[in-house]
């Protein structure tokens, strides 16, 4: 016999079970004749006894006994996997020798146990910030540029980095409301359009220094272009300027025409001006910073693409399906609105999600029919994936929060 002592704990294993299999680290226990290659295989040997100690855990060696005594491995739901897998590669024992159905829950557990652990990392990468305050010793203006980085990235360092936060989101919401106050026909006369640019500009002038505060203090150059809010800060501030420049060469344009003796100003860059204002929504991102809920929401997005995608898939499928099949029965009916498939796919995309405008209707009966389908696989489908996303928002908003109270 083997006397084991593993953790404190006794087993006894016939040297002719534990040799068939040699592989395992028991198997050459029995096999070796040479007392120092034994040795090497256990952490201790005591002669009076003739025991071979072994510092594991002794749970886990019951299912290695019993892997011996049977030839089966058994595994228990209640197991840590990381701990029973570096236990049963110990003693030199693979998972092949368990049962199917124990392996198939076993590995579905590691898989849900490494995509945990995964999450629980980029969790706390999502609240790390992009520099530490150890990564500026030993740099130029070290000192100088920690303190800007403490004032810009981190609002709980200090009253007047909590006050700054605090104003950044202030001039988010008031640029928003500047440039939506700016459509209104009554802001669009001189003294309300002058009041609106200059409004714009301390916002443009506020966003600038914080942008080239935190360009300042940034230790990576390279980490700081590549980081997704320094992006969003850097789009906030380019319409103002972009603006600027094609209103330069707008005005420009116009007095060479107007020395031409032409009326019209033929320069297309108006359009182009229009489409430079819109980008300013962007700047509403800026929130994101300082806002554990929209970090939450981009986070589940991320992680639930895969979902989303195949939501998006669906409603693709739906909407080719029903508007063909939409288009087949409705065609014939005089002053009909579904004269062509392409023309049934704003029908069916109103239809599959729920939404009913109502501008276009079905006429005969087998038209009912298929928009009675229509509407039902939108319920369906739209019911499915809403509960799988909000408990993953509500999970990791939870877990934000948690890591964020924490730091």
């Amino acid at each position: 016999l083997l006397n084991i002592n593993v953790g404190g704990k006794l087993f006894q294993i016939a040297i002719k079970v534990a040799a068939r299999y040699p592989i395992t680290r028991l198997g050459k226990l029995a096999l070796y004749t040479d007392p120092m290659k034994k040795l090497q295989l256990c952490d201790d040997y005591s002669v009076q006894k003739n025991e071979y100690f072994f510092d594991r855990d002794p749970s886990i060696f019951h299912y290695i006994f019993h892997f011996y005594r049977s030839g089966v491995l058994w595994i228990m739901d209640e197991m840590c996997p990381s701990n029973f897998v570096e236990e049963i590669e110990y003693w030199g024992i693979h998972m092949k020798y368990s049962q199917r159905c124990c392996r198939i829950l076993f590995e579905e557990k590691q898989d849900e146990l490494s995509e945990y652990l995964k999450i629980q990392r980029e969790l706390e990468a999502e609240l790390e910030p992009l520099d530490s305050t150890q990564q500026f010793e030993g740099k130029f203006l070290g000192r100088f540029r920690k303190m800007i980085w403490n004032l810009i990235e981190n609002p709980y360092s200090s009253v007047p980095a909590k006050i700054i936060a605090v104003m950044s989101s202030f001039f988010v919401l008031i640029s928003i409301v500047g440039m939506t106050l700016s459509t209104v026909e009554e802001m669009k006369q001189k003294t309300g359009k002058m009041w609106m640019e200059q409004l714009e500009m301390i916002c443009a002038i506020f966003f600038t220094s914080e942008y080239l505060m935190r360009l300042i203090s940034s230790s990576s150059f390279r980490n700081f272009l590549r980081a997704a809010f320094n992006a969003v800060d850097l789009v906030a501030i380019l319409p103002f300027y972009i603006q600027i420049l094609f209103e330069n060469l707008d005005e420009a344009d116009t007095l060479y025409h107007e020395e031409l003796h032409k009326v019209e100003n033929v320069s297309k860059l108006g359009k182009v001006l229009k489409l430079i204002k819109l980008m300013r929504i962007f700047r509403i991102l800026k929130l994101a910073r300082h806002s554990t809920g929209l970090r939450a929401f981009g986070f589940t997005m991320r992680q639930c693409y895969q979902q989303v995608c195949c939501l998006l898939l669906f409603i693709a499928m739906g909407v080719f399906t029903f508007s063909a099949l939409m288009h087949s029965v409705e065609h014939d009916v005089p002053g009909t609105n579904f004269t062509s498939i392409p023309y049934a796919w704003w029908w069916a995309a109103v239809s599959l999600s729920t939404v009913g405008y109502g501008d276009t209707v079905p006429d005969t009966l087998l038209g009912r029919v298929v928009a009675f389908g229509c509407i039902s696989f939108g319920i369906i489908l739209n019911g499915m994936p809403i509960s799988i996303l909000y408990n993953k928002f509500s999970d990791y908003y939870a877990k934000l929060k948690a890591h964020e109270n924490e730091t």
